[in-house]
């Protein structure tokens, strides 16, 4: 039994240590992807401007933006504003599970774009965006 719990923990350990480097791994993945789009170089100011940007969300009317649900914060836990369900910070910094696969980076990004301003995000959009959202 003791041999068990110290393989767990020492398995739970090197995935944390792992974590830093899935995430540049994943990031450096979409962002080339977005490269090859044609889009670059990104920029977390233009993606902190985007982050806090109104729109006018299709069916209720109300403006919203990326910040109404996650926060200005991104180190600060977030909440739907439809669902009011809790959203983990969006910052790897607090949140080490934040940018470690692509596919979900891609299936948020399509959600949450289309949720948030009535389209998909240009690879441009979401490049900025993970820049910024690294830089949190």
């Amino acid at each position: 039994m003791y041999i068990q719990h110290l393989i767990a923990i020492v398995v739970g350990l090197l995935a944390i240590v792992a974590l830093p480097e899935a995430r540049a791994d994943a990031v450096a993945d979409a962002q080339a992807g977005y490269q090859a789009q044609g889009a670059g170089p990104f920029d977390a100011q233009a993606g902190a401007r985007r982050w806090t940007e109104n729109h006018t969300e299709a069916g209720t009317g109300k403006q919203i933006s990326c910040a109404s649900c996650h926060r200005q914060d991104l180190r600060q836990p977030g909440q739907h504003v439809r669902t009011l369900k809790p959203i983990e910070p969006m910052s790897p910094a607090v949140n080490p599970q934040r940018l470690t696969d692509v596919k979900k980076i891609e299936k948020w990004f399509l959600r949450n774009c289309k949720g948030t301003w009535g389209r998909e995000c240009t690879a441009q959009e979401k490049g900025d965006f993970l820049v910024y959202i690294q830089s949190q």
